[in-house]
């Protein structure tokens, strides 16, 4: 028997990571509204990359007595990815996105856990989807007015038409979480398993900083992220 449900153990065993995360050069810019064209797509192909691993092993581990519990469609990002793809790259954007080496280690370690420990795909859905429905939207808006993006165009992958009402479905979500079939060991585990998450992501974005620095100079990264902080994306997720 658990003595501390499993949503709470993810929000409080990750809290360092995700302050982490929003250290990251690239992020701590975005959070300031530097967002560049060249580098925020090649991370749009990275995150493809990701969500087809995790969509595809959720869709076949969907009667699975763990997986099954937490996979909705309606969270699905793929498609949306592929309609911000096709306007960043134009319609032959699947030649111009090979995945880069953190990419490819966070895709094969999704393949791994399906493969040999299912019920850790758990961690990988809350670190992916539960900040896209809370941070996601500050971030939406950061890089519309960045990029001067117009009418949605760019930032499909931010949108979930199939849910009316965010705040519900996150509260259904961590509902979810906490009525999993999970001894304690494992619900340590997939803690585990999600803050090596928020690191593999972390290695994604740290790729990007060279392409950002290049197109916005050193100076101007170098004042951008001089002080740590709390980013308002970790508060979001609190909702």
């Amino acid at each position: 028997m658990m003595t501390t449900s499993l949503a709470t153990k993810l929000r409080e065993g990750t809290k360092k990571a995700h302050t982490m995360a929003e250290n990251v050069g690239f992020v701590r810019c975005f959070l300031k509204g530097t967002v560049e064209k060249s580098s925020y797509r090649k991370l749009v192909a990275s995150l493809y990359h990701v969500y087809s691993a995790m969509e595809q092993e959720m869709e076949r581990l969907k009667d699975h007595p763990i997986v099954g519990k937490i996979y909705f469609p309606e969270l699905n990002r793929k498609s949306s990815l592929e309609r911000d793809l096709t306007y960043y790259f134009g319609s032959n954007w699947r030649e111009e996105i090979p995945p880069s080496p953190a990419t490819q280690a966070y895709v094969a370690r999704i393949h791994e856990v399906a493969n040999t420990a299912p019920e850790l795909l758990v961690a990988h859905s809350y670190t992916r989807y539960l900040g896209d429905l809370s941070g996601g939207q500050i971030l939406k808006g950061i890089a519309e007015r960045a990029m001067n993006l117009q009418d949605g165009e760019g930032t499909a992958f931010y949108r979930f038409e199939s849910i009316s009402d965010e705040k519900a479905f996150k509260q259904l979500y961590r509902q979810r979480l906490d009525e999993l079939p999970v001894d304690e060991a494992t619900a340590d585990r997939i803690v585990d398993e999600a803050n090596a998450a928020f690191g593999m992501n972390m290695k994604i974005f740290q790729e990007l900083e060279g392409n950002l620095i290049r197109a916005i100079g050193q100076l101007l990264f170098n004042t951008l992220t001089r002080r740590k902080q709390r980013g308002s994306t970790e508060l979001a997720t609190a909702d």
